[in-house]
């Protein structure tokens, strides 16, 4: 105890963080367990055609999402970290934030959902079983969205331990909620609705938790808007593009692959939870904190390439023990898919590229350094249409998921040279705005 004590006194500031970490790790360890849990419980019971299903609607309900959002999140993010300590001026920033995601909400969802029927009815879905199992999805899809803003409130003001037990609390019940009712009703609509419903639940309590720091229940800020407008109008467009590129592999195995394929690419996809726990300490700790610090240059790029270089090497292990024991890892989800070593490798690894792209990304755009979308989005597709008709087979689903990883090592490459750029010449460290 003695040494214990010299130590926290010794370096305080290392013995919080390490605390901080230890809980947060701990509890984000729970919540992807129980996620995990109920992933597997759906992999197994559902059937590989349900399980197809299931993965069209999640995919798109990733895509409708990111619609919806447009760059509203990272606005209000961005304009929190510099007016977090007033709750007047942060509820403001909230309740226009809010305003401005629903009525986005109403425009994903007219252009999503005809394209998940069509792509239903491609896999044979009998109609109704296709309407129905979209009017499932649609009040997930509010739920998701709601809680994501709620939450940067506290994730500002670093309420961990309160924003660690509700989300516990949502997975729990998700749990809870799942099981029962996918035991005795295997379908992919029934599963979809049991996200939901845990979600609402958990949003309820992200509300009051919001209360204490924010009085967001004001009329939206028309300066608040046009600041959040200004972020929104550079990232839509890249945000358009995601929702085809980011969800571009399992759209493929839906139009040039079989059911099976699309079973296959969303059971191994959901052997990743471990990515989506680095996934969430990074968003929850670390890049409200970033966001937070001063406009000191060679501070940001340093942080910048610290957190990178972390992530990275968390990820090379992931990728090395799914290398060295890939039969073990497809154990856990059935002998329906004992057979995708291959697959399930390629996987990991362009899994975790894409999560340092995503780091990278949401780090950046947190401290407004957003990179042009149109340069971006033209240099990615140029790239993509290469490698469609040059260097891989998109018929076969390890040529789908090679595509997968070239284009997020080329994301990758363009936000390090985008952002270096921005932060050593363009940058205004004055006024800490793009010039």
């Amino acid at each position: 105890m003695q040494r214990l004590s010299k130590l926290t006194s010794a370096s305080p500031k290392l013995f919080k963080w390490g605390k901080l970490l230890g809980v947060t790790g701990g509890a984000q360890l729970l919540i992807q367990a129980t996620g995990f849990i109920c992933g597997i419980f759906i992999i197994r019971i559902l059937t590989s055609e349900q399980y197809a299903y299931y993965t069209l609607a999640n995919t798109m309900l990733g895509t409708m999402t990111v619609l919806a959002d447009g760059g509203i999140s990272t606005g209000v993010m961005a304009l929190g970290g510099k007016n977090w300590k007033s709750r007047e001026e942060l509820g403001k920033i909230l309740a226009t934030g809010m305003h401005m995601r629903r009525q986005f909400a109403v425009g994903s969802l007219l252009v999503s959902l005809p394209i998940l029927f069509f792509l239903l009815q491609e896999q044979g879905m009998i109609w109704w079983q296709s309407v129905l199992l979209i009017l499932c999805l649609t009040p997930t899809f509010w739920a998701a969205l709601s809680g994501s803003l709620l939450q940067v409130v506290p994730k500002l003001h670093q309420d961990v331990n309160d924003l660690l037990k509700i989300n516990v609390s949502i997975n729990i019940s998700r749990v809870l909620i799942t099981l029962p009712f996918v035991f005795f009703f295997p379908f992919a609509s029934v599963a979809i609705l049991a996200t939901g419903a845990s979600q609402v639940m958990g949003n309820l309590r992200f509300r009051k938790l919001s209360l204490r720091k924010a009085d967001w229940k004001t009329e939206a800020d028309p300066l608040y808007r046009e600041q959040i407008m200004g972020t929104v109008k550079r990232i839509l467009p890249g945000s358009i593009y995601y929702c085809v590129s980011g969800q571009i592999t399992v759209w493929l195995v839906a139009i040039f692959g079989s059911t099976e394929s699309i079973a296959n690419l969303g059971a191994i996809g959901r052997l990743m939870v471990v990515l989506t726990l680095v996934r969430m300490v990074v968003d929850m700790l670390i890049t409200p904190r970033y966001a937070r610090l001063p406009a000191e240059k060679k501070a940001i790029i340093a942080r910048f390439f610290q957190i990178l270089a972390l992530v990275a090497l968390l990820c090379s292990v992931i990728v090395a023990g799914v290398y060295l024991f890939p039969e073990e890892f497809l154990w856990i989800l059935g002998d329906k898919y004992a057979d995708l070593e291959y697959e399930v490798f390629l996987m990991t690894i362009s899994s975790c590229l894409s999560l340092i792209s995503g780091t990278a990304h949401n780090l950046s755009t947190s401290r407004g350094v957003i990179p042009n979308p149109y340069l971006f989005i033209g240099t990615t597709i140029v790239s993509q249409i290469a490698l469609l008709v040059f260097v891989v087979d998109y018929t076969t689903l390890a040529g789908v998921i090679m595509f997968s990883i070239y284009g997020s090592l080329i994301n990758l490459a363009y936000r390090f040279i985008d952002f270096l750029y921005r932060t050593l010449v363009k940058m205004d460290w004055s006024g800490e705005a793009m010039s």
